[in-house]
């Protein structure tokens, strides 16, 4: 059976979707614009832009030119430039360019810089990365 997915298409007049705190979705999102989530996602990402809202939950791989994480995050991240704000909460791997943690911000998971492409590393099942040796745990203390 297929996954169902939610698709965001631009018209040239929306430059931005946005899912609200009492959303909650299940299944792939692909959006061609930039994407704000402050709900739940069960489901894979993909768009331009991300924007992750504090109280937001995304379950599943984000793939975007840019991401800005300020929520939980349980699965991979691949995007160009990456902001984690102090109040995240990640757990899986991160591949990037360029990368900004803030103080505070809770990663458990490989940092990959590689251009934001998917690494051989990433690519692998969560299972195995969870009980892989080289899994990394960073707490940025807070101020």
């Amino acid at each position: 059976m297929a996954k169902p997915a939610a698709t965001a298409r631009s018209s040239g007049a929306a430059t931005f979707s946005m899912l609200g705190a009492d959303t909650a979705i299940t299944g792939d999102i692909e959006a061609s614009v930039d994407l704000h989530v402050d709900g739940r996602v069960t489901g894979d990402i993909t768009c331009s832009s991300l924007v992750q809202g504090i109280e937001s939950t995304i379950t599943g791989a984000i793939r975007a030119e840019s991401v800005r994480i300020a929520g939980t995050v349980k699965g991979t991240i691949a995007a160009r430039d990456v902001v984690i704000a102090q109040s995240a909460k990640i757990e899986g791997d991160v591949a990037y360019d360029s990368l900004t943690v803030e103080q505070g911000a809770r990663i458990d998971g490989r940092l990959a810089p590689n251009g934001g492409q998917m690494p051989p590393a990433i690519a692998r099942s969560a299972n195995s990365a969870a009980n892989s040796d080289e899994t990394l745990a960073l707490a940025v203390p807070a101020e």
